[in-house]
């Protein structure tokens, strides 16, 4: 099994990142799995134009997550919530790949999640990809917000301690096999 995992922000100490990476060495525990966990930083490019787009065709960083996506077997993403919404990085990331081909992530089994540091858990950007999923064919097979990350994750031993949302997520990861 290969599996993708990534957090949807450019945040270098992303809280996402750690619950993201988490959730993928859960899934991959007792299986012969492969895990990748991108980092947004390396895909940085200048914002999606149609200008851009018609000038100088999809840009090479665009098309290398278009294809991580495609050789990966399931996805796991957490989302970082910037102002209600999808951060800029992962927007322009996104928006660069729909135009190879709007189903971005292409019918594979997909976990996504959030976090942040208040009582919320970013749960409205994941309200917004959830009701967009079908759009993209994410076959998504479940989701969840973790609400004050620091104090439901042991960011030293990188695992969720809230025993509730653990349960929950080991659940929800039981759906990708």
């Amino acid at each position: 099994m290969k599996i993708l995992a990534f957090a949807a922000t450019n945040h270098k100490a992303s809280i996402n990142k750690q619950l993201v990476t988490y959730a993928a060495n859960l899934l991959a525990e007792n299986k012969s799995a492969d895990v990748e966990v991108l980092d947004l930083n390396d895909y940085e490019m200048p914002i999606y134009s149609i200008e851009r787009h018609t000038e100088n065709g999809i840009h090479p960083l665009g098309q290398k997550f278009f294809d991580k996506i495609g050789a990966a077997d399931v996805i796991l993403v957490s989302f970082a919530e910037h102002n209600g919404s999808y951060t800029a990085a992962y927007k322009n990331l996104f928006d660069w790949a729909s135009r190879i081909d709007m189903e971005v992530y292409q019918g594979k089994p997909t976990v996504i999640m959030s976090t942040s540091p208040g009582p919320g858990g970013a749960s409205s950007v994941l309200a917004s990809a959830e009701g967009s999923a079908e759009f993209f064919a994410m076959d998504l097979k479940g989701s969840l917000s973790v609400p004050s990350f620091e104090e439901n994750f042991d960011t030293e031993k990188g695992i969720l301690t809230n025993e509730e949302l653990a349960s929950k997520l080991k659940g929800i990861l039981s759906k990708l096999g």
